[in-house]
């Protein structure tokens, strides 16, 4: 093969092999984001009484919102915008991200250490869960 042809396809394949990695990345955020959300959704349920309390649901949905705050911001990568409802705003102003997403976590572990022990604590807790997911969205989720 001529050097040219070989430059081009080595080009090429580390482009694809960017592409792919990009990808990765973005499907593990979002999945780790629709847990955050289906845990969040759990507790709404028990916050308004539609599914009656439960506080080891409420302690599952807690730890499974602190855990995946805590890792969300190495989900980011330089390179891995494209594809995904990620606003470029979080690689511009990443430091502030990752404050916003330990804050969800530091939260999430107030609430694991003082665990709810009705509907009316799960609502607090809610709000200010809540509060802290509306934060982050307003800034680094483009809008639908």
């Amino acid at each position: 093969m001529k050097p040219k042809t070989i430059t081009a396809a080595m080009l090429f394949g580390c482009l694809c092999a960017g592409a792919v990695y990009a990808a990765g990345e973005v499907e593990k955020r979002e999945g780790m984001m629709k847990q955050i959300g289906g845990a969040m959704g759990s507790l709404a349920a028990i916050s308004k009484g539609q599914k009656p309390f439960d506080a080891e649901a409420v302690k599952t949905a807690v730890t499974t919102i602190s855990t995946n705050a805590k890792a969300f911001p190495d989900q980011f990568p330089a390179g891995s915008e494209a594809g995904s409802a990620a606003a470029p705003a979080i690689w511009e102003n990443f430091e502030d991200f990752k404050a916003k997403s330990a804050k969800l976590g530091e939260d999430a572990d107030a609430i694991l250490a003082s665990l709810p022990v009705d509907q009316a604590g799960v609502a607090t807790a809610m709000q200010k869960l809540g509060a802290d997911c509306g934060t982050c969205h307003q800034t680094y989720r483009l809008k639908k």
